[in-house]
């Protein structure tokens, strides 16, 4: 039986995480690499990917998953270097906070496409190496609005809320070979995503006392859990949605 910190390590393991170059996403890549994990980060400019990698073991590929070949292009420089990963983190999102009265058919698919649809399709493309080795991860970022509403969230929830039952599919498809699928729903968290709630200092401190611990999240918070979600420690969980926020739906 293995140790428990070798439980927890991710020592020969690739990880690839989209929307690495900021926020979440890098945060959870900065800790799936402390944990041993080479890493490749993913997203739309190439600056911040390599800003965020620093001297860490692994590499950035710029690419636009939004785009109608984005997801060939990321799986053709990934076959051309030779790495297939053996973590997924579908990190990217996006958060237009718009009035209801205000989506458009548009603005409704890009909040789609980036949330739910991509993080699924990527997955697919990724999920027949993980089987073949007959292990793999892949981790989901839903939110609180995969189970309650907000103001001015209504698309964002909607594909918040798809993303919690896309990983429950996902488990019951591809579970059974070894990859294991799970989400984390963040609390709130500094981030590009959240500026607009944390440049107001008043809505701020309602959010924090909401919570059971009385804090608004940190983002190194949300590596522990995601170092479990990833690896070993967490071979009989999957199908899950942790929500990490302080305890804010608990009360």
């Amino acid at each position: 039986m293995a140790g428990s910190s070798e439980r927890f390590s991710l020592k020969g393991r690739t990880a690839l995480v989209t929307g690495g170059g900021s926020g979440i996403g890098r945060a959870i890549a900065h800790g799936l690499s402390d944990a041993g994990a080479d890493i490749v980060l993913v997203g739309r400019r190439e600056a911040p990917l390599q800003e965020a990698l620093e001297t860490r073991a692994g590499r950035v590929i710029p690419v636009d998953l939004a785009a109608p070949d984005g997801i060939d292009r990321l799986t053709g420089h990934l076959r051309t270097t030779g790495q297939a990963p053996d973590i997924l983190v579908n990190a990217a999102g996006v958060n237009l906070r718009q009035p209801a009265a205000d989506i458009t058919p548009d603005s409704w698919d890009q909040t789609l496409t980036i949330n739910l649809k991509i993080p699924f399709f990527l997955a697919q493309a990724l999920v027949g190496d993980m089987v073949a080795r007959g292990w793999g991860r892949i981790l989901n970022i839903a939110s609180l609005q995969s189970e309650r509403a907000f103001e001015n969230g209504l698309a964002y929830g909607a594909s918040k809320g798809g993303v919690a039952q896309l990983t429950r599919a996902m488990a019951e498809a591809w579970s059974g070979s070894g990859v294991n699928a799970n989400a984390i729903a963040p609390g709130f968290f500094p981030t590009d995503l959240t500026s607009a709630v944390f440049g107001d200092k008043e809505r701020t401190e309602k959010l924090a006392n909401q919570t059971a611990i009385g804090r608004n999240g940190a983002l190194d918070d949300l590596v522990g859990p995601a170092v479990f979600l990833t690896s070993p420690a967490s071979d009989y969980v999957t199908g899950q949605v942790l929500y990490v926020d302080g305890g804010f739906t608990a009360k």
